[in-house]
């Protein structure tokens, strides 16, 4: 399962409102890289693929294809403000292990 709190869903839908993206849904993907070994990848898309595990939560409809589900499955995805920036954070359980800057983890 994959949840998301209430400040990223207003971010996602507010971004989606901006961009014209009604109806679409956000992608989520594990991909290979950074100092750590993996990185999230997050875009919208129009359509699942049939291999896709679908997730509704707060208005947001998320697409995660198989391989990247089983690294976040039980994440949150939370979007955070700070002096420092701005973005959207996973608190995922299964990461063992971040990179010093934070953009890349383990598992």
């Amino acid at each position: 399962m994959i949840s998301i709190t209430d400040n990223a869903a207003k971010k996602v839908l507010e971004i989606a409102a901006e961009e014209d993206l009604g109806g679409q849904g956000l992608r989520l993907r594990v991909i290979g890289g950074g100092c750590a070994g993996f990185n999230y990848d997050l875009y919208f898309e129009d359509t699942p693929t049939p291999m896709d595990e679908e997730f509704e939560d707060k208005g947001v409809k998320m697409y995660i294809d198989p391989l990247s589900y089983q690294y976040l499955d039980g994440t949150e995805i939370d979007y955070v403000e700070s002096l420092h920036g701005a973005g959207f954070k996973f608190n995922n359980p299964n990461v063992t292990s971040t990179c010093g800057c934070g953009s890349s983890f383990s598992v």
